[in-house]
């Protein structure tokens, strides 16, 4: 079963335990995934998308969020 709920820079903080102004660190920086989504402007991820990021991004060291 594929999760199409839309994340904001505030979802993807709290998934991964930062503040949301690291997440927007790592997309000004090229370390996340291009949004799937924009909406007035502002970007968002399906779950999916953050998952499949976090499960491969380097530094993970195996975590089972």
């Amino acid at each position: 079963m594929t999760d199409k709920r839309l994340w904001s820079y505030k979802d993807i903080a709290a998934h991964i335990k930062v503040q949301p102004d690291t997440v927007r660190s790592y997309r000004k920086h090229g370390l996340l995934p291009a949004p799937d989504h924009v909406e007035s402007g502002k970007p968002y991820w399906y779950a999916d998308t953050i998952r499949a990021w976090v499960a491969n991004r380097p530094g993970n060291r195996s975590r089972r969020d």
